[in-house]
């Protein structure tokens, strides 16, 4: 499983190169909306994107949880469950 821990050692810079100027316009005018410069909006969704963990990891946890407990729900019943409340 892949893990990403925040380590407080000396910041690193990244450089993204060959960035469509359409993307790179996107992500300005959403750093202004969030009243800030491009490069700490990035740095934000960088730092926020790596905190969570990524669906290869998800699915495998999901995988190993069914697979310890199973569902004695048939899922037929899972799918009619939301209809319960519009038969009543």
């Amino acid at each position: 499983m892949k893990t990403c821990k925040m380590m407080t050692a000396m910041p690193k810079s990244i450089t993204i190169r060959n960035v469509p100027d359409e993307a790179r316009d996107e992500l300005a005018a959403r750093a202004a909306l969030s009243e800030g410069s491009l490069q700490e909006y990035l740095r934000r969704e960088l730092i926020e994107t790596a905190s969570k963990p990524d669906l290869e990891s998800v699915l495998e946890r999901l995988g190993r949880r069914r697979r310890a407990g199973g569902s004695s729900l048939p899922v037929s019943s899972i799918l009619s469950y939301p209809d319960q409340d519009r038969r009543q």
